[in-house]
């Protein structure tokens, strides 16, 4: 059996530089950071005094005040984003059959905000003080099932979670699930909101964190030799997939076709990577096996790039085996040297990156490229977008465990 071709209809996003697609996108452009000092809780007894948070929100301008309160700030940012997403999409009644649109979401850690509460309530008041939401406002699967209740979608839903590849890893699934007859339309991507006193200070213990906390905007600073540990951030990217003729049957507006996907493990550790990123690198060439391409048919490379010593080095290294000697020719840059590290939603916001680069010709600037780690000599578009024709993107994502997965977003025709 042939495979059905699956092609992107709608995209939706909050993030640290932006409350939609299109603020995030201008931002991103512009080389604008969305790194500062943390506001959500008092950060002053930690090293890592610097976070990326969604600006000025305002949950009771998305909800019910009483709504609010049965949702944690992660499934918030889901909905909002899969609320763009399904409107840029035209799913409207009629538009779908609801027992073949699914929801597949990618969480790393979910209700993080929640269980801190509770846990304190729990600790000072009693197990009797626990709310009664406490259940289904933290567990990592709830965003998605408050998507499909909100929409109407009544096929596949769950939610992945692999650390920061989670949400390549739900594309990759929703991909799979579409090619295979299983759906016809599934709403996909990650979300995270992790920006707690128990996220933060658990990394900070891990000294995985930056400690730039002087310059929040300069700390993000993939691929760059005095680069010291990610960035914190927070969000939803939310893609709709559809099966090529079902798009095309009902008119829809056709972003990009999702062509490759691969998926590896390290089987090394459980934080760090392999030093020369062999799993990322046969995760690279199984994506591109998967689209039948080959590595001179890429034209951007969008990177984990975590700006972390052990991932910007290994990385290199694994596109450089993947791609050859093509590696020093493919343009490369990293989305979280603005957004920082996104968690279980960084993958969805970077695929969007792609399918943004595909249609305006503009690949965003990695920031704070000033000097340049010798073992990391690739093109990481520094400082500044460029203007270039992309008509096929692969996009890495690499979690904690050595969980490695790589999407392949190519130009319809």
């Amino acid at each position: 059996m042939s495979k059905r071709r699956v092609v992107i209809t709608g995209i939706g996003a909050i993030t640290p530089v932006g409350h939609n697609v299109s603020q995030t996108w201008q931002s991103l452009i512009n080389g604008v950071s969305g790194v500062g000092l943390i506001t959500h809780f008092d950060a002053s007894t930690l090293p890592t005094k610097i976070a990326a948070e969604v600006k000025n929100y305002n949950p009771e301008d998305h909800f019910d005040h009483k709504e609010v309160k049965k949702l944690d700030l992660y499934t918030q940012f889901a909905m909002i984003a899969a609320r763009e997403a399904v409107a840029d999409a035209g799913l409207t009644e009629g538009a779908f059959d609801p027992l073949r649109t699914g929801v597949i979401t990618g969480a790393g850690i979910g209700g993080i905000l929640t269980f801190e509460e509770e846990c304190i309530k729990c600790y000072t008041q009693g197990p009797r003080r626990i709310s009664p939401f406490f259940i289904p406002k933290m567990i990592g699967n709830i965003a998605a099932a408050h998507i499909s209740i909100e929409h109407n979608f009544k096929g596949v839903n769950f939610n992945v979670m692999s650390a920061c590849a989670s949400a390549n890893h739900a594309l990759g699934t929703a991909m799979r699930t579409i090619q295979y007859g299983d759906a016809d339309v599934i709403v996909c991507g990650g979300t995270e909101a992790a920006v707690s006193p128990l996220a933060v200070g658990g990394f900070s213990s891990m000294r995985a964190l930056s400690t730039r906390n002087d310059e929040p905007e300069k700390a993000s600073r993939p691929f760059d030799k005095e680069r010291d540990g990610f960035i914190m951030s927070e969000g939803s990217a939310i893609l709709v997939l559809e099966e090529l003729e079902h798009a095309k049957a009902r008119g829809a507006k056709i972003y990009g076709e999702i062509a490759g996907y691969g998926a590896t493990g390290d089987a090394y550790h459980i934080t760090a990577p392999t030093e020369d990123g062999e799993g990322s690198a046969r995760s690279m060439i199984l994506a591109l096996k998967d689209a039948g391409m080959k590595p001179e048919e890429i034209d951007y490379i969008n990177a984990h790039g975590t700006s972390t010593p052990l991932n910007d080095k290994g990385e290199t290294m694994s596109i450089k085996t993947a791609f050859g000697a093509y590696a020093y020719k493919v343009k490369v840059n990293s989305t979280k040297s603005m957004v920082g590290h996104m968690l279980g939603a960084a993958a969805g916001i970077e695929a969007i990156v792609c399918l943004k680069s595909i249609e305006t010709g503009i690949i965003h600037p990695t920031i704070n490229l000033t000097n340049p780690d010798p073992n990391c000599d690739l093109d990481y578009t520094p400082l500044k977008a460029v203007k270039h024709v992309v008509n096929a993107a692969l996009s890495n994502s690499l979690g904690f465990g050595g969980h490695n997965s790589s999407i392949i977003i190519k130009r319809y025709s």
